[in-house]
């Protein structure tokens, strides 16, 4: 086998291994992600939150990719399944996943919403340099969110983990 972290093959393996409850806890977490990210920015609507600059067309697709990959995939790799022996190791972890959720929360949020970017450029720094950058964001989200997924599914297919005793 490769010394690469990661391998499509290896992912594709891990996911035609998974059990129904790690598909479970992979949708249950997708809709948990789009919620926990998709309510606070309103892009999924709601009385609780309000943006000061409407909902782009590019936030609904962004917020998706994050769903499906941080909330579920990611998030489906550490459910215990049974083991083939006792031997193995759990998948190695990184804080690319983290990472990508941040800058997706970011990403979709309103661009002078975020206090933040308020401090730094003020109003009008925000919607002039800020919210064009936001595009980018969510690329750099989804592909850190991807290679956070791809990563952990390898190393669960070559390390599965093993079961509860």
């Amino acid at each position: 086998m490769s010394s690469s972290p990661r391998s499509l093959s290896r992912a594709g393996m891990a996911l035609r291994g998974w059990r129904p409850r790690q598909w479970a806890t992979a949708g249950a977490g997708a809709l948990m992600t789009a919620v926990v990210v998709g309510v606070p920015t309103d892009v999924v609507p709601s009385p609780l939150f309000s943006r000061s600059v409407p909902v782009q067309w590019w936030n609904y697709p962004a917020l998706a990719v994050t769903a499906v990959l941080a909330g579920g995939l990611v998030l489906g790799t550490y459910v215990r399944q049974p083991a083939t022996t006792g031997t193995e190791q759990a998948p190695r972890g990184n804080r690319l996943g983290w990472l990508g959720g941040l800058l997706s929360f970011l990403a979709v949020g309103c661009p002078v919403c975020n206090k933040v970017v308020l401090l730094l450029l003020g109003a009008s720094g925000a919607l002039s340099y800020w919210a064009p950058l936001q595009p980018l964001v969510a690329l750099v989200s989804a592909a850190l969110l991807a290679e956070a997924a791809l990563r952990r599914l390898s190393a669960q297919a070559a390390c599965p983990v093993p079961a509860f005793v």
